[in-house]
């Protein structure tokens, strides 16, 4: 045998080893060896408490109450919001930040729809194109009152819509399917009600409509329900002026800063509520989980945390901090987890659709969205006894913009203004045939529309899955955990100065 034949065989005895150690990592053992995954993550679900998460929901709804009974971005209730998550975060010794960012904001021009002489106030929603000044003209077509108005095609077969101002119930689905499958059987306008009292203003189509859309109250909308046949002429014309809000980001000193685990919650509410649930919950959740698992964490990678502004204007924070990043910045985050209302009244256990196993809408997200959908999933089946079921990427919450450069995603989601089936209420308990959030986008989303039990368990889940993608993350992108990266070095080193050892014996 010559002798580069036994360096290369020790080299690869060497290697041998190296795997040994890699695929049992729990045999890597030392007086200062950081956690494994799971001994990390066991320890940060059990100091993430409920009432821990619950202290920061009570503080954001003291800010709302203070501040007219809102937290929604440009209101004094959001800055405060801000200042509380900051000065938490700078308290635990986190490296804080909060970059600025500029957002639209819609200022009414005309809101009215008059049937005769009677006017109703029509609120514009956000992305809703404008209507001409002095407004279109058509005649009022009201869409049966279903439990799911509006949200097939098929409720507006039986009528003429062609040229018709539609008017349809909120509820079931979001204002955009509403819209559009209005638009498509010929409706020039439409007009939702809300589905309980007071205004409906504060919400967005979530995407560029096709037809002026615009919210009236509860009352009005039945009144308009009762005048269908009528002609009705909608005017619903805007301006934009542009604002500055802040995001909050915070990012462990510890671990690699180029496999950084990222988790982010958007902080504002709407206009109409302090925003509790949508989105103190996932919000609360997560500033909980950064506080117990310190600035200083013994972790492979590290964590940024963000709290996003304007999501409820249509994901502007988030989407304008991606947009800002450089390849290599985006290149440094290994994947992003979003919380976005995770204690529904009526709570859903959703766990977005990293696969596409469901076959529904917008597809599987980048690689390694599955792995995440998986630890999710994982966690809640077998740490939680519960089942969970999938949601699609609708593009409705802050990882929109992560996916769309190819950062993998995932997260948890109780559910909205959809409705709880039958199935659903066997499984999870609560009511079948209400929505999931009967207070969704209203005042009511307060201390009192919450699911604690949901609360609890899905902040247990947020803490077990960050605290483990902390350690590795080579499920998702191929990056092993710090401990078996250096037990690799070490066996090589070793291997190495075997090798050396008898290269040189066999030339002196």
């Amino acid at each position: 045998m010559s002798g580069r034949t036994r360096r290369a065989g020790l080299s690869a005895i060497a290697a041998a080893a190296a795997l040994a150690l890699i695929v049992a990592p729990t045999a890597y053992a030392g007086p200062k060896a950081e956690p494994v995954g799971p001994a990390l993550a066991t320890k940060l679900t059990k100091a993430v408490t409920a009432d821990g998460v619950n202290r920061h929901l009570i503080a954001l709804q003291r800010l709302a109450d203070r501040n007219n009974g809102t937290r929604a971005v440009g209101t004094p209730g959001y800055d405060a919001s801000v200042e509380y998550v900051a000065t938490k975060l700078r308290g635990a010794g986190f490296d804080v930040t909060t970059p600025e960012f500029t957002y639209p904001v819609q200022v009414t021009d005309a809101a009215t729809t008059k049937v005769g002489a009677a006017t109703y106030e029509t609120i514009p929603m956000e992305e809703s194109p404008q209507t001409p000044a002095g407004g279109i003209t058509g005649t009022l077509r009201a869409v049966p009152e279903d439990a799911t108005p509006g949200c097939e095609a098929e409720d507006f077969a039986g009528q003429d819509f062609t040229g018709a101002i539609a008017v349809i119930r909120r509820g079931a689905c979001t204002f955009d399917i509403k819209h559009r499958n209005a638009a498509a059987a010929g409706a020039i306008a439409v007009v939702v009600a809300n589905n309980v009292d007071g205004k409906l203003s504060g919400v967005t189509l979530g995407q560029p409509g096709v037809i002026p859309t615009g919210g009236v109250s509860k009352a009005d909308g039945t009144t308009l329900f009762g005048l269908a046949g009528q002609s009705a002429t909608v005017d619903m014309r805007f301006h934009e002026d542009i604002k500055t809000a802040r995001n909050v980001i915070a990012q462990t000193k510890t671990g690699r800063k180029d496999n950084v685990v990222m988790a982010g919650s958007h902080l504002d509410s709407v206009e109409a509520g302090p925003g509790i649930n949508d989105n103190g919950s996932g919000s609360a959740s997560l500033l909980e989980t950064a506080l117990q698992l310190g600035s200083k964490p013994k972790v492979g990678n590290a964590v940024r945390f963000a709290w996003w502004g304007a999501e409820e204007l249509g994901l502007i924070g988030s989407t304008e901090y991606v947009k800002a990043l450089t390849f290599e910045q985006q290149l440094d985050i290994a994947l992003y987890l979003n919380f976005d209302m995770v204690a529904s009244p009526n709570a859903a256990y959703f766990v977005y659709d990293g696969d596409d196993s469901d076959a529904t809408g917008a597809g599987a997200g980048p690689y390694g969205s599955a792995q995440i959908e998986k630890a999710f999933v994982d966690y809640l089946t077998v740490g939680k006894n519960v089942q969970t079921e999938g949601t699609d990427f609708t593009g409705r919450s802050d990882y929109g913009e992560f996916i769309n450069v190819g950062i993998p995603a995932g997260g948890l989601f109780t559910g909205a203004e959809g409705i709880k089936t039958p199935a659903q209420a066997a499984k999870w308990g609560g009511t079948a045939g209400v929505a999931y959030d009967k207070c969704y986008h209203q005042a009511c989303d307060n201390l009192g529309n919450l699911d604690r039990v949901a609360l609890d368990r899905n902040s247990d889940a947020i803490a077990w899955v960050i605290a483990s993608y902390a350690i590795s993350t080579e499920d998702v992108n191929g990056v092993p955990p710090r401990v078996q990266r250096a037990a690799v070095r070490a066996a090589a080193a070793k291997g190495f100065k075997v090798a050396e050892h008898h290269s040189h014996g066999l030339t002196s």
